[in-house]
């Protein structure tokens, strides 16, 4: 058997909630497994809708539990700042302001593709800001080229 290479990483929290979500899976599947065999003991399958929807949830299930067990398989719970100290790095909670008139402020966590979601202050180190902050010190200014065009941040904090 090929050993998989864990390289997706992941905030510790992040990681517990999938292996958490692996086992409620895991426990549905058995219950959805249970019903499906209730259901196809009912007779006719052809119009049986007990025995359809068994099926489509099992497969919903299924499709859910592969793809955590993949990550999971893929990926570690990666410490947080493993870089030099003061430095933005993995698992950095970085607060930016946007060098302008607005002076608007944004705080963003650094965490992996994987992970990301900009609504929940979770950026990737991948996207376009997070390559820019990895790195970086507080006081230091970036530049970020985005479709809507060209903005310059100032790195406020760092923890």
């Amino acid at each position: 058997m090929q050993k998989v290479t864990k390289t997706i990483p992941f905030t510790t929290q992040k990681y517990k909630e999938m292996q958490q979500k692996v086992a409620q899976l895991e426990s549905e599947l058995e219950q959805v497994m249970q019903r499906l065999i209730e259901a196809r003991a009912m007779g006719d399958l052809s119009e049986n809708g007990a025995y359809k929807y068994a099926k489509f949830e099992l497969g919903n299930i299924s499709r859910q539990l592969k793809r955590y067990k993949n990550l999971l398989a893929k990926g570690f719970p990666a410490p947080k700042n493993t870089g030099v100290k003061g430095t933005i790095d993995f698992g950095s909670t970085v607060t930016i302001e946007k060098v302008d008139a607005t002076r608007k402020q944004k705080t963003f966590m650094i965490v992996s593709e994987h992970e990301s979601d900009p609504s929940q202050g979770k950026l990737a180190y991948s996207s376009p800001i997070g390559k820019e902050l990895m790195r970086k010190r507080i006081g230091d200014r970036i530049t970020v080229v985005t479709p809507a065009g060209e903005s310059k941040f100032t790195i406020i904090n760092i923890s």
